[in-house]
């Protein structure tokens, strides 16, 4: 059953990619990789992203109450921290595209862009959105063609819902307090539609929204009502508490209103012809929303050509060829447009923190600008730790590097004021500035403010942009001193506080805290001696080293479960302070998928490989792994209420539920420790779980994008079937980190230290593929292309390296049981090491410092 549903999503994607390729025209956009789909149109979502603007709509066009953070309220057209419009509706010759006269045949999900296709009275009807770049607009073309000459009423729908991405619909105060009632006029051929005021709301400011919808053309006429929401009119209104309907089109939060601008449009015969509407706003005023809507339509056609464009220069980046695994190749091709897509900005925002929604405290300062990678969409378009971290791995590996570098400076810029400089990191920040978790009297989540220095080095030894490193050293360093110093009560260097497992029942101690601040002491140790602080590298390594010494006795939990301790220190009887307490949580994983960079040793995760086999073996086993990925909490004896629900793989007696809910980013984690462990042919499961989310229209809600959480026992039934406010993401960054880190990082073997000038590209090539190659993989200004070809009597890797005064050193992972005859670089023998690492046996050579091509053979016996 596996194998076939791979088969069939590969066999879909190679169709898409070629058959449903647009060609260059007018209203179209260029020619990009695509992906289409035609069931179901009306319960999947679709979100157009660009970096001031997007939208969430169905992939038929409309528009109902989407998400739940403030409850159906999170979709229509957003420019952060604004939501402009609960949505746009197009009629045509008084059929409603998307209404149940003119129902929309086939989605597309394009680079930069989306496209739905109709047909209505004998015309036919091509809409294109996107969302340039650099603007606070959003476009939507339609490319209309009639087989006869004929002119059409062409009506456009409008609602507004002026509204702060903060507060919340349970936030106190809550967004009923926060929004008032808009205001809609007609000026200059556009609808306006106005917010002024002040909320009646405590530490609340005097505020101008406004958003404005028009066209490349003058109206014929025009409306103005409570109504205009095309076929979702009259509205059926979800309640702000209780259960909602399946389906809504607004909610009792909304205090909107709409408008209609009519165009008649004159259709040639056989000949296209292009309507383009526009959609902008701003958070300050009518004359910055009117600049953008100028900006927008002067040259719609053009703007749309630079978005595709831009994200052909995405595409050029990191290009692989896994000629045994063409779902993965597609994965990563569509898995780097998606953290492309994934990019944030927001200006002038007010900092402060919300103790978890409970106040609304004057702010405690600003921030004039943010850009970062956003978590997921709807319901989490903004910026967080633990997501931008894990994030950070893929972005890197997919050459963006500007993204991450933003976004850790955002993080630090706002822990900063609002944490007065403690160095924790905040959890949460809503686009507007609002830090919903994270604050200096909160237990925030220790885990963040441990994995911060790990990112910045991360992103350092990629880039090697010593300005960057120099710019959050600093942070970093107070980072490791906050976590320490400050979260450390009983002295055992186990940190307390909350992690990535935010569930009851855990002891106070977290296994990934433990694992993130061993990994952040020496990640700062790293960067502490490139910046001659010699202080602190020294202290940060003796705190490393004494933990590691000292972690298999205190978290190996062992025997049957053949797993990690999941914490320590029962909250319930504080006498026992070392207390292994053991749930099956997925970060049982993390000592198996961070990695330690420790001077002079060789990079490698914290766990031994015994007990990594151990691990891996059994979280393969059916009490862990589903059809489509890994459990977020195995299953097995637990004396929790409904008792064990699936499979035993041990007899461990837990004290929490399961949950068999397969998120992606657990998927992904699963799928980096394999290859950490040179396990590749294990590894492929979960590469394949997460790419199939993208790419099996059985699985996936938007073609190419991928989810939050997938189908699984727990998760069920899945978000297609789900009322529109409540569903997962349909868009999660962090997943992305399965798949780019897997192939760039383990496969390709492709690990720089630019900071100090030295590149290391070690493949592994799977067992039962004959190669694996990438190009164009940026490392700090230039580039570097790999390939790599086992066989049974011969290793080979090719790399062209274009990073001038970089020092290669070129290598391979030797099969399990293989053995060096010969090596050869450049066709003459050279001296060389075979390394002993986690995985496996690495033969490695100096390529030194020349550049260009280097091709290293591995002769094996």
């Amino acid at each position: 059953m596996r194998r076939r549903a791979v088969a069939f999503a590969v066999t879909f994607i190679l169709v898409a990619g070629a058959a449903h390729a647009a060609p260059a025209r007018a209203a179209g956009p260029p020619k990009s990789a695509e992906l289409s789909t035609t069931t179901r149109l009306p319960d999947r979502r679709a979100v157009v992203i660009g970096d001031r603007f997007y939208s969430v709509s169905t992939e038929d066009g409309l528009y109902p109450a989407s998400g739940w953070h403030t409850q159906g309220e999170m979709g229509g057209f957003w420019t952060p921290p604004l939501k402009l419009l609960d949505g746009v509706w197009f009629g045509l010759g008084g059929q409603w595209l998307g209404g149940g006269q003119a129902k929309a045949e086939r989605f597309t999900a394009g680079q930069g862009y989306t496209r739905i296709a109709y047909e209505t009275g004998g015309v036919r009807v091509e809409r294109t959105d996107v969302a340039p770049d650099g603007v606070r607009a959003g476009l939507i073309g339609l490319r209309l063609t009639s087989p006869t000459a004929r002119t059409v009423r062409l009506d456009v729908d409008a609602h507004s819902e002026l509204m702060t991405a903060y507060p919340w619909g349970s936030t106190t105060p809550d967004q009923k307090a926060a929004n008032l009632p808009d205001t809609g006029a007609y000026e200059g051929g556009a609808l306006v539609f106005r917010e002024q005021g002040t909320p009646k709301v405590a530490n609340a400011t005097a505020h101008d929204f406004a958003a404005m919808v028009a066209a490349d053309r003058t109206p014929v006429a025009h409306q103005l009502g409570a109504g205009h929401r095309g076929p979702q009119d009259p509205p059926v209104i979800c309640p702000s508490t209780g259960t909602p309907p399946d389906r809504c089109d607004d909610t009792d939060f909304g205090k909107g209103t709409g408008g209609r601008l009519s165009y008649d449009v004159k259709l040639p015969a056989g000949h296209d012809t292009t309507v383009w509407l526009a959609v902008a706003g701003s958070d300050h005023g009518t004359a910055e929303a009117r600049t953008a809507l100028s900006a927008a339509l002067h040259d719609p056609a053009g703007l749309l050509a630079r978005k595709v464009a831009a994200r052909r220069s995405v595409a050029a980046n990191t290009v692989v060829d896994l000629p045994g695994d063409r779902l993965l190749q597609q994965s990563v091709e569509w898995s780097k447009q998606n953290l492309a897509d994934s990019v944030q900005q927001a200006d002038d925002l007010r900092l402060r923190a919300t103790e978890e929604g409970m106040a609304y405290p004057p702010s405690k300062g600003t921030l004039a600008r943010a850009r970062w990678i956003g978590a997921g969409w709807p319901d989490y378009p903004w910026i967080f730790g633990t997501d931008g971290e894990f994030t950070a791995f893929a972005t890197v590996a997919a050459g963006q590097f500007p993204a991450i570098e933003d976004h850790l400076r955002t993080l630090r810029d706002v822990s900063d004021v609002v944490n007065d400089r403690s160095g924790k990191v905040v959890h949460e920040v809503v686009s507007d500035g609002s830090v919903y978790f994270g604050a200096n009297d909160e237990a925030g989540n220790t885990d963040e403010t441990a994995k911060y220095p790990s990112a910045a080095a991360l992103v350092w030894r990629w880039t090697g942009d010593r300005r960057f490193l120099d710019d959050v050293y600093d942070f970093a360093r107070r980072n490791m001193h906050y976590v320490v110093e400050k979260l450390d009560a009983d002295g055992d260097g186990w940190p307390e506080g909350l992690g990535n497992v935010e569930r009851p029942g855990m002891g106070v101690e977290k296994l990934d805290n433990t694992v993130y601040t061993v990994r952040g002491l020496y990640d700062l140790a790293d960067m502490a001696r490139a910046e001659g602080d010699t202080a602190t590298a020294t202290w940060a390594t003796s705190h490393g080293d004494d933990l590691v010494k000292r972690f298999d006795q205190a978290w190996w939990y062992g025997g049957d479960t053949h797993q990690f301790a999941d914490s320590l220190d029962d909250p319930a009887n504080p006498a026992n302070d070392n207390t292994k307490i053991f749930q099956r949580h997925w970060i049982g994983l993390t000592p198996l998928d961070a990695l330690l960079v420790r001077s002079g040793q060789a990079t490698r995760p914290l766990a031994t490989d015994a007990h990594a086999r151990e691990v891996l073996d059994q979280r393969e086993r059916p009490c862990y792994t589903g059809e489509n990925g890994l459990y977020h909490t195995g299953t097995g004896p637990t004396s929790a209420e409904g008792g064990n629900k699936g499979p035993a793989c041990d007899s461990a007696v837990s004290s929490v539920q399961s949950d068999r809910e397969a998120f992606t980013i657990n998927t992904g984690i699963m799928a980096v420790a394999e290859g950490n462990y040179g396990r590749l042919a294990q590894q492929r499961r979960y590469t394949d779980d997460n790419a199939r989310q993208q790419l099996d229209p059985s699985l996936y809600e938007m073609p190419g994008a991928m989810p939050e959480i997938v189908p699984s026992p727990d998760f069920d039934p899945p978000n297609i079937d789900r009322p529109e406010t409540g569903r997962s993401m349909v868009l999660q960054a962090w997943g992305a980190y399965g798949n780019l880190w897997p192939v760039v990082s383990q496969q390709l073997g492709v690990s720089p230290d630019l900071g100090r000038g030295r590149l290391e590209v070690v493949p592994q090539v799977p067992p039962g593929q004959p190669s694996v190659a990438g190009r164009n993989i940026r490392v700090g200004t230039g580039s570097v292309d790999v390939s790599a070809a086992a066989s049974a009597t011969s290793l080979r890797t090719v790399v062209t390296e274009r990073a001038p005064g970089t020092r290669l050193l070129i290598g391979q992972v030797l099969p399990s049981g293989a053995a060096v005859a010969a090596v050869t670089l450049n066709g003459r023998p050279v001296p060389y090491e075979v390394r002993r690492t986690a995985r496996g046996g690495e033969v490695v050579a100096d390529a030194g410092s020349r550049g260009g091509r280097s091709t290293l053979v591995v002769t094996l016996r």
